[in-house]
């Protein structure tokens, strides 16, 4: 079922993706076909993270869904899900049935990166292009010793005080959108990332027959196997003045490279 309401001048729109009806919502920009699909990050929104760099020239006049994952942003967060990145793919592909969409250019940063390309894996109908800002390639590792992260904690810790310890860690910026998450969500969804994917989203995204943008920032880490990933076709391009969120640290850059096939 797809319902639709008005929302900051666009569409916001929803579908039910579980059999207990919980329901994935989006914001949604009218325009021509192919779709965009944009999927946030772990505790981000994606309309907070996506709406100003998809109205910019290079990308705007598409149909473009600023899709927010369960648990997350406008998104329901219903108890028993599971979390895991496989998990979500398939949420987010019900959601897409729903809407229609088919060979959409998916756009995923972070985790939803890793969420996006499970996604290609799972349904190459709903897929015809990634668009990858910083994702998820490898099982994520614990914190360090003497470090807190959200899985330092047990889910019940996590949502006594585990959460409020990472919200006052993390800034104002990373927090306004995290506050948004159920915090079973973030616990789950944050073991799922440490557990990763089988085979892993590095794999799979080497393997996938889709054309494939993944774009770095040049104030980050390396990324780690850039050249095998280059090898197997993945276009990979290093973004100036952007560290981990791109399309916030360089906006015009992230639009002309996620514009640019």
């Amino acid at each position: 079922m797809l319902r639709e309401d008005v929302c900051w001048g666009e569409k916001m729109r929803d579908a039910v993706v579980c059999p207990d009806g919980s329901r994935i919502r989006w914001v949604e920009i009218s325009g021509g076909e192919p779709a965009r699909v944009c999927v946030h990050g772990a505790g981000a929104q994606s309309a907070a993270y996506f709406t100003h760099v998809m109205t910019l020239p290079p990308l705007a006049g598409r149909r473009t869904l600023m899709v927010d994952l369960l648990g997350f942003g406008l998104s329901d967060r219903p108890a028993d899900f599971a979390y895991r990145i496989e998990d979500h793919a398939e949420a987010l592909g019900a959601a897409l049935d729903s809407a229609g969409v088919t060979g959409a250019e998916v756009i995923g940063h972070s985790m939803g990166g890793a969420v996006s390309i499970v996604l290609a894996g799972q349904r190459p109908d709903l897929v015809s292009r990634l668009v990858l800002a910083e994702p998820v390639l490898d099982p994520v590792p614990p914190p360090a010793p003497g470090a807190i992260g959200v899985t330092s904690f047990s889910e019940a810790e996590f949502a006594a005080d585990g959460m409020a310890q990472i919200l006052a860690q993390v800034g104002p910026l990373w927090a306004a959108t995290m506050r948004l998450a159920g915090p079973a969500a973030l616990h789950r969804s944050a073991f799922g990332l440490r557990a990763g994917t089988s085979p892993t989203t590095r794999k799979l995204l080497m393997e996938l027959p889709i054309p494939r943008t993944l774009m770095v920032g040049s104030l980050s880490q390396p990324l780690t196997g850039r050249s095998e990933l280059e090898a197997a076709g993945v276009r990979v391009v290093t973004i100036p003045d952007a560290g981990h969120n791109i399309m916030l640290d360089n906006p015009d850059a992230f639009a002309d490279q996620a514009a640019e096939r």
